[in-house]
């Protein structure tokens, strides 16, 4: 699996995943929201960690470096 992600790509994505997190831990998002909010969360950090976006892949698109790709 070759990685299709950039260190911003990623930072980026872990924001969003902290702070769907900490919205539903606060109590500001519940029910549905929360539960597609989590979702997406658990799926940016997973993305993020393996350094490849499945969508990505499928459209042909990278934001990691041509170094990074390897």
């Amino acid at each position: 699996m070759k990685k299709n992600m950039g260190g911003i790509d990623k930072v980026v994505r872990i924001a969003i995943a902290l702070l769907a997190a900490a919205l539903y831990f606060t109590n500001l998002i519940s029910g549905t929201v929360a539960i597609i909010g989590i979702t997406v969360a658990g799926i940016f950090t997973l993305t993020s960690l393996i350094g490849f976006c499945p969508i990505y892949g499928i459209f042909g698109l990278s934001s990691a470096k041509k170094k990074e790709a390897q």
